[in-house]
């Protein structure tokens, strides 16, 4: 998603709850990562791997001159010859410790062997955080926590790319007059179909 789009998107969810949640929850990732030099593992279940939510980091972390944002993204299966920057196994996870920070991204409920893993890497000092769909025991294990409910006004790949663009903000945008949904919604369609602009 484009920086056009996100805009959009924020237009659209202004005076809701999850442009505030976004940016608080990006700036708990931001502050645990910063100041730490990197250190960000990110990490999935075993049916959900978080592609879109790496590659947004990466764009995230060149853009706004952060690379600490850059993840390490730690599969559950590596298939034999898949590139270095994606033949990191669970293993990462069980080596993590202080001055990291494990991101686990669960729209269902993890597996035993992940929340597991899980705990041991926040006992050993690791920061753990959650984006996922309201499972009570990974937002148990998470210092912080930022649950996308299915069946709600959002889904949790639209709050992956709040929250990605969020973390590279330099800054946080004034907050605009309030506008209904019903306003916002149909401002972003006219947008979206909009032809593209003429030639003079």
């Amino acid at each position: 998603m484009d920086a056009v789009r996100v805009a959009l998107l924020r237009e659209v969810l202004d005076g809701t709850q999850w442009l505030p949640a976004a940016r608080r929850f990006a700036g708990a990732l931001r502050s645990s990562v910063v100041p730490q030099g990197g250190g960000l593992l990110l990490v999935g279940t075993e049916v959900y791997e978080p592609w879109h939510l790496a590659a947004h980091l990466v764009d995230e972390a060149a853009w706004s001159g952060l690379p600490e944002l850059n993840p390490t993204l730690v599969r559950h299966r590596v298939a034999p010859g898949e590139p270095a920057h994606l033949s990191v196994g669970l293993g990462r996870i069980e080596a993590a410790g202080r001055g990291e920070t494990l991101l686990v991204v669960a729209p269902q409920r993890p597996g035993a062997g992940l929340l597991e893993r899980v705990h041991d890497a926040r006992r050993a000092g690791a920061t753990v955080l959650s984006l996922d769909g309201g499972d009570r025991e990974i937002r148990g294990l998470a210092h912080e926590a930022l649950s996308v409910p299915a069946g709600g006004e959002v889904d949790l790949d639209t709050v992956q790319h709040l929250v990605s663009a969020a973390a590279g903000e330099n800054s946080v945008p004034a907050p605009r007059g309030r506008r209904r949904l019903r306003d916002r919604l149909s401002h972003l369609a006219d947008q979206l179909t909009a032809p593209p602009p003429g030639r003079w």
